[in-house]
């Protein structure tokens, strides 16, 4: 497995528009690109922080390289509405290599 972290800084007052835009945008990336999905942060500065899990190092490099492009463009639009900072290049800020994994999956449904 091979992971992906990434970073935004959101305008103030667009906190719930970015959280519903990453959560269908991710959706999407999962079923174009074949991702395991994403889990969605909050750090204490505010910044927002995505952990994206994928099968393989090749698979993430191939939807990287598309900039992980999809058609819905109202998504997409409420996704750079909100973001106002991003890493130079929108790079992730790690990529890994998955070599223990003692994460369990939750029984209850996840939060939005």
């Amino acid at each position: 497995m091979f992971v992906a972290v990434y970073w935004w800084r959101v305008h103030p007052g667009k906190e719930e528009q970015f959280i519903r835009a990453w959560t269908r945008g991710t959706e999407l990336i999962r079923e174009i690109y074949g991702s395991y999905g994403s889990r969605l942060h909050r750090d204490a500065d505010g910044r927002f922080v995505g952990y994206a899990e994928w099968p393989d190092e090749a698979t993430w490099r191939y939807a990287f390289d598309r900039k992980m492009t999809y058609e819905d463009p109202e998504t997409r639009a409420a996704f750079v509405d909100a973001v106002c900072e991003v890493p130079p290049d929108a790079d992730p800020i790690f990529t890994m290599t998955v070599v223990s994994d003692r994460l369990t999956t939750r029984i209850e449904p996840a939060t939005d």
